[in-house]
């Protein structure tokens, strides 16, 4: 089980799950002898290896982190709080920073101190470098064959140097400017044509974020209707992979049970996966087509996009990368999760506490008068300057960490951290919310402050060197999008600010609750109302 990634209402979740695998359980037990065989024995497995395991930690074989008591077989799971970043904060009060607890037959060990951090993301990081994948994952991403989810070696540590070089060099993200200023200016005149009526924030920013990685990755762009209609279908597909990768599993939690899929998450993954392997299969039939077409004329000239730029690879045959086609739609399918609903979601918060914090976002606007100018746009060559506006956007990602857990880690051999052993195969979770709100490293943790972040630049950079502060992880397995993410957050943010007023629609108040699930999103979407800041309307163009 992938237990970073729980949606909201864990433990009704978990019951609802139980409950909907017990009735089914019944109705195959009276339909079939063969079934009710079946499923006896793979209880009894169950039971039978839930004792061993406690048995085995009772004997002090093993000197485990300490934790809450469990119950048998379902072990902490019925207590899980669906906050579960503050739940597993508050035991580490309770326990110490390093903690343990049973989920189901799971082993699950959580960190919440920069020292432990250290240990797990530095000090032992080959050892921890491999990621504990829950079953519809491995569904989602042909089989481990994507960067996110591979297992650590040969073929993780290349496509990681083909992300790195390929697309995420200065040269080529530099190269796709052009790109980027379309989509965001569209943007912008989008929202001009809503002016005075209410905007589903989350909506807006995801279909921006999704254009701009389409164009970077393939060329293309939704134009028109298209772009609306098209951009919703993608984000309902995107959560609805999200939401199955964040619903507990039985099948993650009991190994045993798995070849039932009770809960069919597997199946209705394997579905999603089938509509996004489509996608991409007509789109690279395209780029070939395309390309053929190219060889007999003249050659196209402009920057060839990341798709052209990865079939190049194929078409090489080096062995040194052994770059194949599922490789391919692997990593382009963590550049389309990991590009649009991360994106929108940090600008979705940024906005929302700038309007909880008037005072911030009139420092941050006159900033941009001062930079940018009313009579003009942003442009990528004014973010250097919007030092405080950076300072608001690294505030937003302390405070509200996109990943609130990073990817669960799995040790390929047992390894002693903080004076415990965490055995082979455990499930380890490092806790960035609780290192981010960490009253020893922060002064008033709980508070918007982006001031801290003004007088240290250097001290708080996104490269997870300061293990108080990773938003974006640390060691091998860090977030590879990190260039691409500091171009266009600050750039969509500025671009937003600079060219509308925002408030709230009438008798609405601002909600800042959090749901925890694979990324921390906003419990209620913000909707807001676009006013006109510039008084030169073709800057709306």
């Amino acid at each position: 089980m992938n237990i970073v990634d729980m949606g909201s209402n864990v433990a009704a979740k978990l019951r609802a799950s139980v409950s909907q695998g017990c009735s089914w359980l019944w109705e195959e037990i009276n339909q079939k002898e063969e079934t009710k065989l079946m499923v006896c024995v793979a209880l009894v497995i169950a039971i039978l290896w839930y004792a061993r395991m406690a048995k085995k930690s009772s004997k002090g074989k093993l000197k485990l982190p300490p934790g809450p008591r469990g119950l048998p077989l379902v072990g902490n799971l019925p207590f899980l709080d669906s906050q579960l970043h503050i739940y597993f904060t508050s035991l580490a009060k309770n326990y110490g920073p390093i903690i343990k607890l049973w989920l189901g037959s799971k082993l699950c060990v959580v960190v919440s101190s920069p020292s432990l951090a250290k240990a797990i993301l530095k000090d032992h990081d080959t050892i921890f470098a491999n990621r504990d994948v829950p079953v519809a994952a491995l569904t989602l991403s042909f089989g481990g064959q994507d960067l996110v989810w591979a297992p650590y070696g040969q073929h993780f540590t290349m496509l990681r140097k083909v992300c790195v070089r390929e697309i995420m060099s200065k040269k080529n993200l530099d190269s796709f400017y052009t790109l980027r200023r379309r989509e965001v200016r569209q943007m912008v005149s989008d929202i001009f044509a809503k002016i005075g009526t209410p905007v589903n924030f989350h909506e807006q920013m995801f279909v921006t974020s999704l254009n701009v990685i389409l164009s970077m990755i393939w060329g293309g762009t939704l134009d028109g209707e298209e772009r609306h209609t098209v951009g919703l279908e993608f984000r309902r597909g995107f959560e609805e992979v999200v939401e199955l990768l964040g619903t507990p599993n039985v099948s993650d939690l009991f190994p045993v049970l798995s070849v039932f899929d009770l809960q069919g998450i597997v199946r209705k993954m394997k579905k999603l996966s089938s509509w996004l392997d489509t996608i991409m299969n007509l789109v690279i039939d395209q780029r070939l087509k395309k390309d053929r077409l190219a060889e007999k004329g003249e050659k196209e000239e402009g920057k060839e996009d990341f798709l052209q730029l990865l079939l190049g690879l194929i078409e090489e045959g080096d062995p040194k990368t052994s770059f194949t086609v599922a490789k391919l739609k692997g990593l382009l399918l963590n550049l389309l999760l990991g590009a649009t609903d991360t994106t929108s979601t940090t600008v979705e918060w940024a906005m929302a506490e700038m309007m909880k914090h008037p005072e911030i976002m009139r420092r941050a606007l006159e900033e941009l008068e001062e930079v940018v100018g009313k009579n003009n746009v942003v442009e990528e060559s004014h973010l250097p300057k919007l030092s405080y506006l950076g300072a608001i956007l690294k505030e937003v990602l302390r405070l509200h960490p996109l990943v609130p857990f990073l990817v669960p880690r799995r040790p390929s051999q047992s390894c002693v951290v903080g004076g415990y052993m965490i055995p082979k195969g455990a499930q380890v979770l490092v806790n960035v919310w609780a290192l981010h709100m960490d009253p020893k490293a922060w002064e008033n943790p709980v508070e918007f402050q982006p001031e801290r972040f003004l007088n240290a630049t250097n001290k708080y950079e996104f490269g997870g060197n300061n293990f108080s502060y990773l938003p974006f992880g640390s060691g091998k397995r860090m977030c590879v999008g990190v260039p691409m993410a500091e171009r266009m957050l600050i750039y969509v943010l500025a671009s937003l600010l600079h060219s509308f007023e925002w408030r709230l629609p009438e008798g609405e108040k601002l909600d800042l609750s959090e749901k925890c699930s694979i990324i921390l999103k906003k419990e209620t979407p913000l909707i807001a109302i676009p006013m006109p800041r510039l008084s030169i309307p073709e800057l709306y163009s």
